[in-house]
């Protein structure tokens, strides 16, 4: 049984998808946030975050949104994204131990396990499998 193109995506994946979706919204606020902080002294640094944010951010949301509808494609620069993501909040924890650091360590591993439980989730494989068929 294939699905249609209007076939709802399965729980995990809706929710794999969503939280992608939060971390696309953070990091285009983190963008903004570094706009608003510009310091002239540093300006080629400033920038390079910026658009590194931004992009970032479009990356994440583009295939956030793209998963839910079935894209099968969509799935590995999600994964990559939240290894990544994991090897950050490792860096958080190994670093400085101030306790904004630990909750912030917390909060990015707790986000990237949530999507690649909700990705790998065999309703989601067998969701985005029949998508491509």
């Amino acid at each position: 049984m294939f699905n249609s193109p209007g076939s709802v995506a399965p729980r995990p994946l809706a929710v794999a998808s969503a939280v992608t979706l939060l971390q696309a919204v953070t990091f285009l606020g983190l963008a903004i946030a570094q706009a608003l902080s510009f310091a002239s002294e540093r300006a080629a640094m400033n920038w390079t975050t910026i658009l590194g944010f931004l992009l970032w951010a479009l990356m994440l949301g583009a295939c956030g949104g793209q998963v839910v509808r079935g894209r099968s494609w969509a799935r590995s620069p999600i994964v990559m994204a939240q290894l990544i993501h994991l090897g950050v909040a490792w860096s958080f924890v190994k670093g400085d131990p101030a306790r904004w650091q630990a909750v912030t360590a917390w909060a990015i591993a707790a986000t990237a396990v949530v999507v690649l439980v909700g990705l790998f989730h065999p309703k989601s494989i067998n969701h985005l499998a029949q998508s491509e068929a």
